[in-house]
């Protein structure tokens, strides 16, 4: 009696319900509480939403409108008194067609190069081995917070022939040490050192190993970059402004405020009165803000997936 009583297993030990995974196929009981707080976080973000959101639906619906009604306050969520003057005015003038293709000319190139440098340059900074990597940082991020100035930046493009160039938009921010620091806080944090090892012992070198394994990781992180940089790119404004004489070199920011202030002094000698004027320059201002910022919508949501996720990991873990 006593040897099988011996031989019989102990019971296991009762799961405590802090043990116990949750099932969510299972309903779980909620109390009063409960639904205050989901019902008050669901207002908030509706709120968050809504204050993100509406600002840019008000320029969609103020451009389609009657000027007269916008400016008395009576369009809200729908366009009302319809009226497209405002971009007849704008894709009336042809140079908006040579900025839209020197806009995506300088975004795409200057894109491709950022990545051609930053990634590299950033893989290269994250190798503890690489010795010198501390005082390349430090001058790096140097330049963060000291700069020459406009007026030697000006002399320094012109003794380089980068004037009415289309290089003056591109090879000057080649590198954004911004995305820089990004970028080496990925490889440092998501490249393992023993993905190198291993590498090594296939007879990889460097470069085998940054083409062959760390690229095809760095999806995420490069997609986040090559937003950054294409944005910076696409609203780069005061580069045109400044270092371009040329028509035919300038993007699309700079044709687009042109227009505006073409239209604006034309219909100032048409005798309109101050009212009416500053009525048209909003109606052509509305189309202009769409106009200019429709691509990069269009862009976004294809990139929006890889855009927390890479910022997430390029981040520093805890």
């Amino acid at each position: 009696m006593s040897q099988s009583t011996a031989n019989v297993p102990a019971p296991a030990p009762r799961a405590s319900s802090e043990d116990i995974p949750l099932n969510p196929k299972v309903h779980q009981h909620r109390t009063f509480g409960d639904w205050v707080i989901d019902v008050a976080i669901w207002v908030i973000l509706a709120l968050v939403v809504f204050v993100v959101l509406y600002p840019l639906w008000f320029i969609v619906i103020a451009s389609f409108s009657d000027q007269t009604y916008v400016a008395q306050g009576q369009v809200l969520l729908w366009p009302k008194g319809f009226n497209v003057k405002g971009y007849e005015m704008v894709f009336a003038d042809g140079r908006i067609w040579q900025g839209y293709w020197n806009t995506i000319v300088y975004s795409v190139v200057g894109t491709v190069l950022n990545i051609a440098v930053t990634i590299p340059a950033a893989f290269a900074l994250s190798r503890r081995e690489f010795k010198p990597r501390r005082v390349i940082m430090f001058l790096f991020t140097f330049t963060m917070f000291f700069a020459g100035g406009m007026i030697p930046n000006y002399l320094l493009y012109k003794e380089l022939g980068l004037l009415n160039s289309m290089w003056v938009f591109i090879l000057p921010q080649a590198v954004n040490v911004f995305n820089l620091i990004v970028a080496r806080s990925f490889f440092e944090s998501s490249i393992p050192n023993e993905l190198f090892e291993a590498a090594q012992l296939d007879g990889e070198s460097y470069y085998g190993f940054f083409f062959k394994i760390v690229i095809p990781l760095s999806a995420a992180i490069m997609a986040v970059i090559m937003l950054y940089y294409f944005v910076q790119h696409w609203n780069d404004f005061s580069t045109g402004l400044i270092y371009i004489n040329k028509a035919d070199k300038q993007s699309l920011q700079n044709v687009l405020r042109d227009i505006l202030l073409a239209n604006t002094s034309q219909t100032g000698s048409a005798m309109m009165n101050a009212a009416q004027q500053q009525l048209f320059a909003d109606q052509i201002k509305y189309g202009i803000i769409l106009v200019s910022t429709l691509p990069l919508l269009i862009l976004y949501p294809f990139l929006q997936k890889y855009f927390n996720k890479g910022v997430m990991i390029g981040a520093v873990k805890g």
